[in-house]
């Protein structure tokens, strides 16, 4: 069921600009929280004859210590400090990747009504490249936007001066979907019109809501002009 007034918090007569965050927005983050927590320590362990517990005693600080950083999201950075092929390890798990529900009712809609439509990531562009590969998303962005090629991530307001730069989007007609809550809040400090948080980006993790933000759990709620009244 759609919570009453869901789709009503958005005017999408008002919006030409749809940015879109990836991982847990149009994909399910199952797959990198799998990938990071569960079988890079798995493969990191075998390596190193640990059990698969030291292993993530090991990495886990590792990976908190860059959270939220560009190095956070990158794969050469953290291959360089494993010294494993992360990007060859993340095609081993790539039966995860999966698109969200209702992520390509809402991307067809939006291109019915003209709107101009950018995939905006901090990941980087390998993870990119393989996801697109598994999912066909492709074809429906205007532009894929990594971070990385502006050398800064998303929680920066850095990040989103070099995007209006490079894409020329109006900031009050644009709308912006994600589920981390300090690249929304990014996003919102920048004075994006609508800011969109994702309530359910793993479909193994139970809903849960972002304060200061209109929420959805799943793109059904924000179809445009799904409903004409």
């Amino acid at each position: 069921m759609v919570p009453a007034g869901a789709e009503s918090k958005l005017d999408w007569t008002a919006i030409d600009t749809i940015l879109l965050d990836m991982d847990g927005t149009l994909l399910d983050l199952n797959f990198d929280l799998h990938f990071w927590m569960e079988y890079l320590p798995l493969v990191y362990a075998n390596k190193h004859n640990l059990t698969h517990q030291q292993s993530k005693d090991k990495i886990y600080p590792m990976l908190r210590a860059e959270q939220g950083n560009l190095h956070w999201y990158c794969l050469d950075y953290w291959q360089k400090i494993f010294k494993l092929d992360i990007a060859k390890l993340k095609e081993n798990v790539s039966h995860l990747i999966q698109i969200h529900p209702f992520v390509l009712e809402f991307l067809s809609q939006a291109k019915l009504h003209n709107k101009r439509i950018y995939l905006v990531t901090n990941a980087h562009r390998k993870t990119v490249q393989l996801k697109m590969r598994v999912t066909n998303l492709e074809s429906y962005f205007d532009d894929i936007i990594s971070s990385h090629d502006y050398n800064v991530a998303k929680e920066e307001q850095e990040f989103w001066r070099q995007l209006q730069k490079a894409v020329g989007f109006d900031k009050k007609t644009s709308i912006f979907f994600d589920d981390s809550i300090d690249v929304l809040k990014s996003a919102k400090e920048f004075g994006i019109g609508t800011v969109v948080a994702i309530s359910k980006p793993s479909s193994k993790i139970k809903t849960k809501p972002i304060k200061g933000f209109v929420n959805i759990e799943t793109f059904e709620q924000a179809i445009p002009l799904k409903h004409h009244s």
